[in-house]
């Protein structure tokens, strides 16, 4: 065998990690891009190694009885909703096989019975943040880049970045991922720049004016703009702010940054707010049911981008925590304070940590809007903040909630929380795989009582997972 043979007649048998089918050929493991489980294909080798092989499907002979009719003209080249093409039941199925794999084989860890995964309600529309790039130069098809080509022209676009090219956009017609108004406001603002010559922004010569555009949305029916530019046009810039008042009054928080560096972050730089509030607001009951939750989202702030499912997500977490009322709760990378002030009024008291002192402000000012008195909030890099001293100062935690980012915990956070033996720990992933390895530490003096997979992200291969840690 060698590179760029095909193979024929392959039954794809299961779903890998990042979404990766998996078929096998006289003994060996297929990694195979594309194509879902039960298809028979035709691929093409795409590397050979000793252990496994890798290929792309060329061709597909029987279509498997798990899938569905991609909903978006964008399939295939996105690779935002890459499961469309798989019904949304066998989706769950997969995500949930995967958090057992990795506990099991990758930590190691005995499991009690894992509860079926939360499916998440919406399975289109769920998102409330997006962010569009602006290009000079489209990404086009062989067919449009001829054609283009022949007429001297170039293409601009408002989009997303093709999967792992940091200079290749595609202009996107329709997105299925975010409620009204964001197509038409995407669509609106690119007509705008391109009536008025406005220059897109060539991501490898680093020149134009435009280069992101955010929006946000809320369960309150409020909505965020952010429009990125490079310089302190505000001729331009204003061309395009008016343009989405006049033509969007549901637009509540109307914002501008000037971004002359190299990339597109912004935690570091000034967000103008133009018109209107510079926030929108959410809202979430709390743990108990006894009131409803405000939280102001800001131009920088963090917050789950599936609103309703983060409902879920944190719902579960509460009742695993299996909070008495009189608890010392320690919420680890609290962000922006959610879980915090969500579980509040079933705690004496909460004591949230975060590396991000921005979103520490906004934690406490989230506590301050909910009159939640009960809770207090340190910035700092988690290894150095979590200590001895920390655990002096503040008391030894009865219950840990911790939802670290995709990376997961460091080690001397994992023999902190050995030290500081809280009855409880939940600890809430968006990585099974460096959730499995914490786990593997912590099961030093824990065991695993309960473990809950939560859909947040229908039509993609990520999965959160909960799981409940009790003292031995």
């Amino acid at each position: 065998m060698k590179k760029g043979d095909k193979l024929d007649s392959i039954t794809i048998e299961t779903m890998a990690a990042e979404g990766k089918c998996i078929a096998k050929y006289e003994g060996l493991v297929i990694f195979i891009q594309g194509g879902a489980p039960g298809d028979i294909v035709e691929i093409e080798l795409t590397k050979i190694k000793s252990s496994f092989l890798k290929g792309r499907v060329t061709k597909i002979q029987t279509l498997s009885p798990h899938r569905a009719q991609p909903f978006c003209i964008h399939f295939g080249l996105c690779g935002g909703c890459s499961w469309q093409h798989i019904n949304y039941n066998t989706q769950l199925q997969y995500k949930q096989q995967q958090v057992i794999d990795n506990l099991e084989r990758l930590g190691g860890l005995q499991l009690p019975a894992i509860s079926p995964i939360v499916a998440s309600a919406k399975t289109d529309h769920y998102r409330n943040k997006l962010d569009y790039t602006f290009t000079a130069n489209r990404w086009l098809t062989k067919e449009e880049l001829t054609k283009a080509m022949e007429e001297s022209r170039y293409e601009v676009g408002l989009g997303y970045h093709l999967p792992g090219a940091f200079d290749r956009v595609f202009d996107v017609a329709e997105c299925h991922l975010q409620s009204d108004p964001s197509d038409a406001l995407r669509l609106l603002v690119k007509k705008v720049a391109v009536e008025n010559n406005i220059p897109f922004f060539d991501l490898r010569r680093q020149i134009g004016f435009l280069r992101t555009l955010t929006i946000r949305s809320s369960n309150t029916n409020e909505v965020m703009v952010i429009l990125q530019v490079t310089s302190d046009n505000m001729g331009w810039t204003e061309l395009i702010l008016q343009a989405i008042t006049d033509h969007f009054p549901s637009v509540t928080s109307l914002n501008y940054i000037i971004n002359s560096k190299r990339n597109d972050t912004f935690a570091d730089l000034d967000v103008i707010c133009w018109k209107g509030n510079p926030y929108i607001t959410e809202k979430m009951p709390a743990s108990d049911g006894s009131k409803t939750l405000e939280f102001r989202v800001g131009p920088k702030s963090f917050y789950q981008t599936n609103s309703d499912q983060a409902y879920e997500l944190y719902k579960v977490a509460a009742q695993l925590a299996d909070l008495k009322g009189d608890d010392l709760v320690y919420d680890l990378y609290t962000g922006t304070g959610t879980i915090a002030n969500f579980v509040a009024s079933q705690s004496k008291k909460v004591v949230g940590l975060e590396y991000v002192a921005a979103a520490i402000e906004d934690a406490k000012a989230n506590s301050k809007l909910n009159n939640i008195h009960n809770t207090e909030f340190f910035a700092g890099d988690m290894k150095d903040l979590l200590t001895e001293v920390f655990l002096a100062q503040h008391g030894r935690p009865d219950v840990v909630i911790t939802d670290p980012p995709r990376a997961g915990m460091h080690e001397d956070v994992c023999h902190m929380l050995l030290k500081a033996l809280p009855k409880r720990i939940v600890y809430v992933s968006c990585n099974p795989a460096t959730q499995a390895r914490d786990l593997k530490i912590l099961s030093e003096k824990y065991t695993i009582n309960a473990v809950q997979p939560v859909d947040m992200f229908p039509h993609t291969v990520h999965v959160e997972n909960v799981v409940r840690l009790d003292l031995i």
